[in-house]
């Protein structure tokens, strides 16, 4: 019987030990499978912090807004291409309709009646003209939306999107483009500020080191005597734009046939962001047509170039002006302080 009794406590305590075992062995399981999904969790926000920081540097930024415009590019070429314009089948319809006025007039009148057909024939080219004419209001040019909504012609809307320039001379047709436009621009103007005080501070860092290596190499001075800081001038900043703008205007002038007026025209309303419409290279309709599309992708490069150097400019002049402001300030206290003392010498003098 105490055998039995004893055999029974030890099966009990076994089991109790197994049961005790089991738990802490799942406790530790737990445990350690939390801390593993605890530590990768925090590599994906390390990878994701490093992935915002890189973003936020210049190579970042540049890349970005390149692969904004990109996938803007697509997107907006798939949305307008879904559907042909409906302006084409009607303008399709009218010009059936009065080649068949024209051919009823022709069959009742023809040479019998050489005034009236005349008249007849003038008043149905006229009532066309007008019809077409509104239309082409309305901005039908010839172009079905495949030739209109290329690659590089949706590239370039794009970009004139998020740097505010906006031609004009392309819009978004259906409710789904004009809906994502709004959404494009909302995200994509303030990345492209950031392009543009990044790549400015670039630029102007490059171009001042550039300057300040051929001012010394064209200077004389002591050994002895420290480096002094060498501030680009304003001068400086406008040849470099003023280069970029007459480069741009040759360039343009050569392709589109426009004259240097012209041609200078576009690229300084273009990189001042104010896009008036009127000249947009690679818009001539024949262009479309034979399939050429490398001026569009030459004034997107163009664009991304030379609003960094504005930007450029900007920064390099803004330096200059904080300097002449403060030597300005310390010239006005220092001619204060002259006045003061002579004002207070002569207040002496009249005392004694």
């Amino acid at each position: 019987m105490r055998e039995t009794t004893a055999m029974h406590n030890g099966a009990s305590w076994a089991r109790t030990m197994e049961r005790e075992r089991y738990y802490r062995s799942s406790v530790r399981s737990r445990g350690s499978s939390s801390t593993s999904d605890i530590a990768a969790r925090q590599k994906i926000i390390d990878c994701c912090r490093k992935l915002v920081a890189f973003m936020c540097t210049q190579v970042g930024v540049g890349g970005l807004v390149v692969g904004y415009t990109v996938v803007g590019a697509f997107t907006f070429q798939y949305i307008e291409t879904i559907e042909e314009n409906p302006a084409l089948e009607k303008v399709n319809r009218t010009r059936s309709r009065y080649a068949y006025i024209l051919w009823e007039i022709a069959n009742e009148q023809n040479v019998f009646n050489e005034t009236a057909f005349k008249q007849n024939v003038s008043g149905a080219l006229k009532r066309y003209q007008d019809e077409m004419v509104v239309f082409m209001k309305k901005g039908y040019d010839g172009r079905t939306v495949q030739d209109m909504w290329s690659i590089p012609a949706a590239l370039m809307f794009s970009l004139s999107i998020i740097t505010m320039i906006g031609y004009g001379n392309m819009v978004p047709r259906t409710p789904w483009g004009k809906g994502v436009t709004v959404l494009y621009a909302v995200f994509g103007i303030p990345l492209y500020i950031l392009y543009f005080m990044n790549m400015g501070e670039v630029l102007a860092g490059t171009f001042r080191w550039i300057y300040t290596w051929l001012y010394e190499c064209s200077t004389e001075r002591d050994e002895d005597e420290p480096p002094r800081r060498v501030i680009v001038p304003s001068s400086a900043s406008l040849w470099v734009i003023g280069g970029y703008i007459a480069t741009g205007a040759i360039m343009f002038a050569q392709w589109e046939q426009w004259s240097y007026l012209d041609s200078t025209y576009f690229c300084v309303t273009s990189l001042c962001k104010i896009g008036l419409g009127d000249f947009v290279p690679g818009a001539n309709i024949n262009d479309f047509k034979v399939g050429s599309q490398t001026k569009l992708v030459v004034n997107f490069v163009y664009m991304l170039v030379g609003l960094g150097l504005v930007a450029m400019c900007y920064n390099l002049m803004r330096e200059e002006i904080k300097i002449k402001v403060k030597e300005m300030k310390e010239d006005m206290g220092q001619c204060l302080e002259d006045t003061k003392m002579r004002f207070i010498s002569c207040a002496n003098k009249c005392r004694s």
